[in-house]
């Protein structure tokens, strides 16, 4: 289900491609140099309980940046400067996610409430869709949009190509396809989830039990 929302445009154009770039390593492990604003949080509508808006589970913005950064190239990041995702399990035409529960734990999506500000995106690419709890996620050329829990700080990118469906969102919409691993990189697990659990005790010492193979998400 679509919905509608006020768009304050700050700049038309988007930005020029970046011309080839080679040596990608380093850059998913630290921030790339960006003019990070101050966070604008968005706050309730009017005559709406707060709880509502707390409630939805997401990564509330107020901005949607249209940027490049080095070896990555042309990006799109949130109002803390963030880059974001898309998700190959999604569909565009018309509008839907397809992450939830834990999915969504790992991958928060980009939530709006009325105004967002665009600087560096074309205004017809950006949409929302209503989510499943009824949050209202933000698109871009139908593609919902993501943060991703394993980007501890601004301009990192230690999403892209996660297990082989996730990507950094371009400006027009589309993959981002620099820089890609040269092995599929797995997600981080959920929140409160031990990444690799522990082998079992051995039930004797004439016959140990085999280790458990790490576990591994498909999200």
């Amino acid at each position: 289900m679509l919905r509608s929302v006020r768009v304050v445009l700050a700049a038309t154009l988007l930005l020029a491609p970046l011309g080839a770039m080679t040596a990608c390593a380093g850059l998913r492990d630290g921030p790339a140099p960006i003019d990070q604003a101050a966070p604008s949080p968005l706050g309730p509508a009017e005559n709406e309980p707060a709880a509502e808006v707390v409630a939805a589970v997401g990564s509330p913005t107020a901005e949607l940046r249209g940027k490049k950064i080095p070896k990555m190239g042309d990006i799109v990041t949130d109002a803390d400067g963030f880059v974001l995702y898309r998700f190959d399990k999604d569909t565009a035409d018309p509008p839907a996610s397809n992450c939830s529960g834990d999915c969504a734990a790992v991958w928060p999506p980009v939530l709006v409430d009325e105004n967002l500000k665009l600087t560096g995106l074309d205004a017809k690419l950006v949409g929302t869709v209503e989510r499943e709890d009824g949050a209202t996620q933000v698109t871009l050329a139908g593609w919902p949009l993501y943060r991703y829990l394993g980007d501890k700080k601004a301009g990192q990118w230690k999403g892209q190509a996660v297990g082989g469906v996730w990507f950094v969102v371009a400006p027009t919409g589309k993959k981002n396809l620099s820089c890609l691993p040269t092995a599929t990189p797995v997600p981080v697990p959920p929140p409160g989830t031990a990444a690799s659990p522990a082998a079992a005790p051995p039930a004797s010492p004439a016959a140990p039990a085999a280790p458990s193979p790490d576990e591994t998400y498909t999200y």
